[in-house]
């Protein structure tokens, strides 16, 4: 009977021996490989790792070993304590896949929401970092994007604030969003000098359309409403000479 266990273990074995002679006659075959692991798809994840591992040994700039291999690690994981041992295995296998796709945005950003969902923050703010040095200028969007929203959620103002100097060297064009921070954590003086940074520069655009104008007596209430808070270099005269040159 061809349905009976037996036969069906054997004709499963015999079809796993196909699969390890070509891998053994081209083990640099990226094909093989993943002919292999769609053949042992319900393999549990053990099984898959060693086979993962094994082709990363021929193949280790292989970006699609390494995604369905970090996804299945990810995945391994799920519901499991952030305490959990096996948390750090899985972090060498980021750091192992990032020597070989350190250009890769999406490994990257897997990487440090992996970190995020651990809440290790220092391991956050430095990934983030080393995504930026590794990856072109034309990629750093998709970065700084989840980069700012960690940085607002992650309860350290003095983090935020660094980065969003950061963001700024790389597009002032966002001062805006910077400001409404900066009041949302009750830092008016930075808030301040940002908003006369915006007024007193004559390539700013509002990304939000507000002028010149406006943008001023948005400066003037904050300066009203928290006259304490205000750094010595916002001082009356200066700030005199912002409005007359506004009204020019």
């Amino acid at each position: 009977d061809a349905s009976s266990p037996s036969v069906t273990s054997m004709l499963h074995d015999a079809e796993a021996m196909r699969h390890e002679e070509e891998i053994a006659r081209n083990p640099y075959s990226l094909k093989l490989w993943l002919a292999y692991l769609e053949f042992r798809k319900a393999a549990p994840y053990r099984d898959r790792r060693v086979i993962h591992e094994r082709a990363l040994k021929f193949l280790p700039r292989s970006f699609k070993l390494w995604k369905t291999y970090l996804t299945e690690s990810v995945a391994a994981l799920e519901g499991r304590s952030v305490l959990d041992k096996r948390y750090a295995v899985l972090i060498r296998v980021y750091e192992r896949a990032l020597v070989h796709l350190h250009k890769m945005p999406r490994v990257w950003l897997d990487y440090c929401a992996l970190l995020i969902k651990l809440c290790r923050t220092t391991s956050v703010r430095r990934t983030f970092d080393r995504a930026l040095q590794a990856l072109p200028i034309t990629q750093h969007e998709r970065v700084w994007s989840p980069y700012l929203a960690w940085a607002r959620d992650a309860g350290v103002a003095e983090t935020a604030v660094r980065v969003y100097r950061r963001y700024l060297q790389y597009d002032p064009s966002h001062r805006e969003e910077y400001v409404d921070f900066l009041e949302s954590i009750g830092d008016f003086a930075e808030a301040a000098q940002q908003l006369a940074a915006c007024v007193n520069d004559d390539n700013f655009v509002s990304p939000d359309g507000h002028s010149k104008h406006q943008l001023w007596m948005r400066l003037c209430d904050m300066c009203a409403q928290h006259p304490e808070r205000m750094s010595d270099t916002l001082k009356v005269r200066e700030r005199l000479a912002l409005r007359a040159r506004d009204r020019l």
